[in-house]
């Protein structure tokens, strides 16, 4: 079978992703902290670099939708039925017995169906559940004229638990993606992808990809304006 080195990750899409894994690790490892967990850098310091990095993930949840709309790339999780039960059973049977993968990966259409609903349930549910909860915990009490006063905020401490609980989901997350990164065409072809922007494709998928271009014109134009200046 013939394959082709195309670019499928972007420039902003591999900055994106890269700092994004870093400020979810350092908030776990801050967050965890404020928990009493252990010690490290001291509580008042861990409260202060978790507010930090908090801010700086939303400031790129905010570049990141900017683009996901303006390049068309928000169609990417775009779910779909199509195959999802054989995506399912490939992870939990397939992918041990060397079965061929059941979805054919191309550049406008980068994820599998069970990775659609994975990562739009991430981006619609568990991501703005963490940012609202942890903006009410941040400002449950703000510094005024007249001294410290409280946001109105009953339960606080059900919301410091599913600030907690969305932590845990995003970490399971992680571990997965972690693992299941090395099981590309080799352990770490998922890696240099990410690292390079170009993976190897069948032609299979390219052609694929010339069929759906005209039903996707937006994307496909700010792909190939990004990979000239790759």
């Amino acid at each position: 079978m013939n394959v082709k080195r195309v670019l499928v990750y972007t420039r902003f899409e591999r900055f994106w992703h890269w700092l994004q894994a870093l400020l979810i690790l350092f908030l776990a490892l801050t967050g965890f902290e404020i928990h009493s967990s252990y010690q490290f850098f001291g509580f008042e310091q861990a409260v202060r670099y978790h507010s930090v990095a908090a801010v700086a993930f939303m400031v790129l949840i905010g570049l990141a939708i900017f683009w996901h709309f303006t390049t068309g790339e928000w169609r990417q999780y775009i779910p779909t039925r199509q195959r999802l039960v054989a995506q399912m059973e490939y992870y939990l049977l397939g992918i041990f017995r060397n079965a061929p993968h059941p979805t054919k990966k191309t550049v406008l259409s980068k994820l599998n169906p069970l990775q659609r609903l994975t990562y739009l349930g991430l981006k619609l549910l568990v991501i703005p559940v963490m940012v609202t909860s942890g903006l009410l915990y941040m400002f449950y009490r703000y510094p005024q004229r007249h001294g410290m006063e409280s946001l109105n905020v009953s339960g606080l401490e059900t919301i410091a638990v599913v600030h907690t609980a969305g932590a845990f989901l995003l970490i399971a997350f992680i571990v997965a993606h972690i693992y299941l990164t090395t099981t590309g065409h080799t352990p770490t072809s998922n890696l240099e992808a990410m690292l390079t922007g170009y993976e190897e494709l069948d032609d299979d998928s390219t052609n694929s990809d010339e069929s759906l271009a005209a039903s996707h014109p937006g994307l496909t134009a700010s792909h190939s304006s990004s990979e000239k200046h790759e």
